[in-house]
């Protein structure tokens, strides 16, 4: 594993044990005084790091799956960090699938998301997909600074056409200025109770949640529902504790609908964001 100061793209070693594959792949992105740079793509294992066009000084990474993974047993990371000042967006190439590989042991997917003073980090993968009989354990830990600008989206299909999901379970953490600001931790699939009642996801088989957290208070004070047919899911966008992050929980029948329902949030608090601004 290469050095933290080490520069350009890095090919990482894959590490393959008889209880599933071990590997981290690592972004730096700092600024140079003009634009965002990335001293630091360190692919690993499954995952291999291309750099995309620029947006203005906002450097792209996709995360591209070179392997079919995770797979049971597999212990797979992302550590992501933007440096100060820094403007990075990370996206993914294609769908992760969990699949149950050749052993019964639960697989592993840690991602770290650290955002320094003044800078802002996009995290946007594609779904992924809970696959029957695999079982994943999924951590988000994000670090932030309160000057530090963050958007993150998750998305969850469980199962495939027809195919019920395996055992799913994501755990989102987020501290700003080391206080944390947000705790959350869902299961899905059997064995978790209830997780397919009326009360929870009944029918519905797409999840996700939008997470938005800026410097300045947000002007919404109270939860939102969004989305006006509820055969095509549900959407809340509430404010949380602390004035500068908004987060959105939605439901949905599809992808497609779950997407819609994030896009729609988002595009929400920005038009609440750029009304606050100009008043």
């Amino acid at each position: 594993m290469p050095a933290d100061g080490d520069e350009g793209n890095q090919a990482g070693t894959i590490t393959a044990t008889g209880n599933g594959v071990r590997a981290t792949a690592r972004i730096r992105a700092e600024h140079n005084g003009r634009t965002t740079t990335l001293p630091l793509l360190h692919s690993d294992g499954p995952f291999h790091l291309r750099r995309l066009r620029p947006s203005g000084r906002q450097a792209r990474v996709s995360v591209i799956g070179a392997m079919s993974a995770p797979l049971g047993g597999d212990r797979l990371a992302l550590d992501i960090t933007a440096r100060p000042q820094a403007e990075l967006e990370v996206t993914t190439a294609a769908a992760t699938i969990a699949l149950r590989g050749s052993t019964t042991d639960p697989a592993g997917y840690d991602v770290q998301l650290t955002a320094d003073e003044y800078a802002s980090l996009n995290w946007l993968p594609q779904p992924l997909i809970s696959t029957r009989g695999s079982t994943l354990h999924q951590t988000y830990t994000v670090s932030l600074a309160a000057s530090s600008r963050l958007l993150l989206r998750e998305e969850q299909l469980l199962g495939r056409t027809a195919e019920p999901p395996g055992h799913l379970t994501t755990r989102l953490t987020v501290r700003r200025a080391h206080r944390l600001i947000l705790d959350q931790h869902t299961t899905y699939g059997t064995p978790a109770p209830a997780w397919d009642s009326p009360a929870v996801l009944s029918r519905h088989r797409a999840c996700g949640q939008l997470l938005v957290v800026t410097p300045d208070p947000h002007p919404i004070e109270e939860p939102l529902h969004l989305g006006g047919n509820p055969a095509d899911g549900y959407a809340v966008l509430a404010p949380l504790a602390d004035s500068g992050a908004l987060l959105t929980t939605a439901i949905a029948p599809t992808p497609a609908c779950l997407r819609l329902l994030l896009d729609t949030a988002l595009a929400h608090t920005r038009r609440r964001e750029w009304k606050s601004a100009s008043t």
